[in-house]
């Protein structure tokens, strides 16, 4: 499966065609391919980015290259005109056909997957619909998971009178600590029948080994669900490396797909586990459609997954996944030797992808990394956001793209030496 959607050709329209990075190549390649400036300068081309900032906070949304804002436009302009004449007439067909290709990206079959806004509505939708727990069962969220869904897995108490237990991830982390923190928990609480994973967060950028605590959590009879928003597009795997039956994710982060588009994952023999949603009537109760319902959505961000698939399959997610850990990698290896600064992620390359979070030693409030953001943005025109929810401490998070190089990572390395040399008070 990997190997057929990495090597495929793409042409993406306006005489604009990237190389077929053959699964093979990408393999014996992967150091040159991610500092291929050449390469990588073609493909920020295919971005419109603000031009007096640098924009290093890419992980709220991803902007659209080129070529799926065109066929975007394209489509809003067909669904405008057409109307319900198109929609009860086409419009099905060209969504299913969209969906399929998605879920060959994803590696699964596509009868297991359905689309939604965003991660957070398919993730809403598995876990308030999970229907396992009795009264007395616990769930078990961490820090790091996003904060809907924290909301979520703590409504289950008032919704199914379960025992709500939250960790805190460790920091600094290993692929060891980090298993033994989830198993710790698992075996604290024998009635425990739900964890909620985070492949990749938000708030700080580090990857946990969903593998392996999942299996670890089966080995307990406990169900997982796993929020993929972040992981799917930036690090090169497909639904069946997690081996869990239940993830959400999206594809406006990291695919480059227009907002307003989201996806659900359902492996077809845990679809039980899954209440229907009381919208769908007593005609729409089976299959995973039936978990969740979105009412009328954008068709056109829908239909426009193609065309953004096209556009990162002729990069190839192997080739895309080195290229963010490197701009990564660049300026943290530049700013971990700081005794004033704190990376929180670690170099481990399993543990981490672009997105990494660090603070200023000592300042751990939400108010002083917010000014620190202020403080890259107003002083070295450097665009970051701050973080918080953290245990240990707030902190300011780097999120570069794929329309980010070298130079601008080492800006923001040279920035955050000096905010170091006289940083700001508490």
């Amino acid at each position: 499966m990997r190997d057929l959607r990495i090597g495929r050709r793409a042409v993406l329209g306006a005489g604009f065609a990237l190389p077929v990075v053959h699964a093979a190549a990408t393999m014996a390649r992967v150091a040159p391919a991610d500092t291929d400036e050449v390469f990588w300068k073609g493909i920020a081309a295919q971005y419109d980015v603000p031009s007096d900032v640098i924009q290093l906070e890419n992980g709220n949304w991803g902007a659209m290259p080129r070529p799926a804002l065109a066929e975007y436009l394209r489509l809003v302009e067909r669904v405008n005109r057409d109307t319900s004449y198109y929609a009860r007439r086409g419009l099905v067909g060209d969504l299913i056909a969209a969906k399929a290709d998605l879920a060959i990206e994803l590696g699964v079959p596509a009868e297991d997957v359905a689309l939604t806004r965003n991660a957070t509505e398919a993730l809403k939708a598995l876990i308030l619909g999970y229907n396992r727990l009795k009264a007395g069962d616990a769930v078990l969220y961490a820090d790091l998971d996003y904060d809907s869904m924290q909301a979520c897995m703590e409504s289950l108490h008032a919704r199914r009178g379960a025992t709500v237990i939250k960790i805190a991830l460790p920091e600094p982390a290993t692929r060891q600590s980090l298993i033994a923190a989830y198993t710790a928990a698992f075996d604290a609480y024998p009635r425990m029948r739900l964890v909620l994973l985070t492949h990749l967060s938000h708030r700080t950028g580090l990857v946990i080994p969903v593998r392996e605590i999942a299996a670890a959590a089966r080995a307990r009879g406990i169900d997982t669900i796993v929020d993929a928003a972040h992981s799917w597009g930036q690090l090169d795997f497909v639904l069946p490396d997690l081996n869990c039956d239940f993830i959400g994710l999206n594809c406006h982060k990291w695919l480059g797909n227009p907002l307003g588009v989201g996806a659900m994952y359902v492996r077809r023999p845990a679809l039980d586990r899954i209440d229907p949603d009381p919208a769908n009537d007593a005609t729409m109760r089976d299959g995973i459609h039936s978990r969740v319902h979105t009412g009328t959505v954008d068709f056109a961000a829908q239909l426009t997954l193609p065309a953004a698939l096209r556009f990162q399959r002729s990069i190839g997610a192997a080739r895309r996944a080195a290229r963010l850990k490197m701009l990564r990698d660049r300026w943290v290896s530049r700013v971990r030797r700081l005794s004033q600064i704190e990376v929180l992620t670690p170099d481990d390359a399993n543990l981490h992808a672009g997105i990494t979070s660090f603070r200023l030693h000592g300042l751990t409030s939400d108010a002083a990394n917010a000014a620190l953001a202020r403080r890259l943005l107003e002083r070295y025109r450097i665009f970051t956001v701050h973080r918080s929810g953290v245990t240990r401490g707030a902190c300011v998070r780097i999120t570069p793209g794929l329309f980010n190089n070298a130079e601008q990572m080492d800006a923001l390395a040279a920035a955050i030496e000096d905010v170091a040399s006289k940083p700001p008070t508490a």
